[in-house]
């Protein structure tokens, strides 16, 4: 029998619970090497990661590794629920979001649109062979890159995981955006689209 996706969340969930800092470290590392070795993912513009919290796998090696003219880029919540992005660096101020999640403190004025990226390293819960991403159920990822369901990148929307939040084949919702490729610490999934 197949679980639920509140079943799959928590399954995940306890799968990226269970690996030890040192691992997470480890598999960072790994990403942020995989990730600037694809000539793809290097061009000049604003690249959208995430402040990683609940056991994510964290950005840091990839922000120190992003190539000349990239400028890294965390999200903001909207009213919407939708996210929108603003420029940051180690040291600019932060604000907590209503999920406790540090996002620049910027006047909503100094925000990029979703479309202005020309990369979005998209967290997850789940992954499978096809490119669908299971997230946390909030939509917010899903809502801000609607438009690419209607045409391909940019923004290349490229997930980042640890390879144990691989799933079996996932059922994608209408509202789903698929991912262009996967970065794990043991692979590289490009995905065609």
């Amino acid at each position: 029998m197949n679980p639920t996706r509140p079943e799959l969340r928590r399954e995940l969930q306890a799968r990226r619970a269970a690996l030890s800092a040192g691992e997470r470290l480890a598999a960072a590392d790994a990403v942020a090497r995989r990730l600037a070795a694809r000539p793809e993912l290097r061009a000049p513009g604003y690249v959208g990661g995430y402040w990683a919290v609940g056991g994510e796998l964290p950005l840091h090696s990839v922000q120190l590794r992003l190539a000349p003219g990239q400028v890294w880029c965390l999200p903001l919540l909207q009213p919407d629920k939708s996210l929108r992005f603003a420029p940051w660096r180690p040291g600019d101020p932060l604000v907590n979001n209503r999920y406790g999640i540090p996002e620049p403190e910027v006047a909503p004025s100094s925000t990029l649109d979703p479309a202005e990226l020309v990369l979005a390293l998209v967290p997850l819960l789940g992954f499978d062979r096809a490119g669908h991403r299971l997230g946390m159920g909030g939509g917010y990822y899903d809502r801000s890159f609607a438009f690419r369901r209607e045409r391909t990148g940019p923004p290349w929307l490229v997930g980042v995981a640890y390879a144990c939040q691989e799933a079996p084949a996932l059922a994608a919702e209408a509202w789903d955006v698929d991912l262009d490729a996967l970065a794990t610490e043991r692979e590289w999934l490009a995905f065609g689209r």
